[in-house]
């Protein structure tokens, strides 16, 4: 695996890392550029099958933008019995253009789905040109056999951080204090220096102590591949991205 997408999945290690509820779409110029989307914590409605919704979606090239690394998210508070789920399709939607705002080429999907239900085999295509399949829980990845996508999927840290306590004291602060407090044409509150000093504090502590990410104990299972750029890039530089996933045919 390369050196980008394998520092990635080691950053995102076990001790440390529908269609999409709201769409995730990212535009990415191919050079070294990256761009997150995030959904965490759900309604019970999507909870309820946590396996088929999307908690992260990150695309970003590799530095010598010869590759697009694509990863997903699924399954907040996994454990190593958590699985992929095996009726849906994981799909990448991407899009090409010769330039921000041009005519785009037709759709090129990198879609993943998983069978079994102990030791899980991944199958993904890439468009119409690459495919691979086995097992791809291994760190270093399964490559394909003409090298143009690599992938891994498996149990990883959350990486998301939310200082969930601090930001809850802060909106607290914020509803009580509303009353007293005045606005702007536009809606917004006017607050003096030590006002915005106080909620500030309130951000970045948990009970007046050092900041606390309410994701640092949890893990999730990760999706993440490399790309080969000439597969997405048929239309031009220009790369659209976003997510979903959706049942199986």
């Amino acid at each position: 695996m390369s050196n980008a997408l394998g520092r990635l999945i080691t950053a995102f290690n076990p001790s440390k890392i529908g269609v999409l509820r709201t769409m995730l779409a990212a535009t990415l110029v191919l050079f070294n550029a990256s761009s997150p989307a995030a959904d965490h914590g759900d309604s019970p409605l999507v909870r309820a099958d946590p396996a088929a919704d999307f908690g992260d979606v990150l695309a970003w090239m590799s530095p010598d933008a010869s590759k697009l690394y694509l990863l997903a998210s699924v399954v907040r508070n996994a454990t190593a019995d958590s699985r992929f789920s095996d009726a849906v399709q994981y799909v990448f939607h991407t899009r090409s253009s010769a330039s921000f705002g041009a005519t785009e080429a037709d759709p090129v999907n990198v879609i993943c789905t998983f069978e079994g239900a102990d030791e899980q085999t991944i199958s993904c295509w890439a468009g119409d040109e690459s495919y691979v399949s086995g097992n791809a829980d291994d760190p270093s990845g399964l490559s394909s056999d003409d090298g143009k996508i690599r992938v891994f999927a498996g149990l990883r840290n959350d990486a998301f951080y939310f200082n969930s306590k601090g930001f809850n004291a802060t909106r607290t602060a914020v509803r009580d204090a509303a009353p007293s407090l005045s606005f702007d044409a536009a809606g917004c509150p006017t607050l003096d220096t030590a006002t915005s000093n106080a909620l500030v504090g309130l951000l970045t502590s948990t009970d007046g102590g050092p900041a606390q990410d309410a994701f640092g104990n949890a893990n999730i299972l990760v999706l993440a591949l490399e790309v080969d750029k000439s597969i997405v890039t048929t239309g031009g530089p220009i790369v659209a991205v976003w997510g979903s996933t959706r049942v199986r045919p």
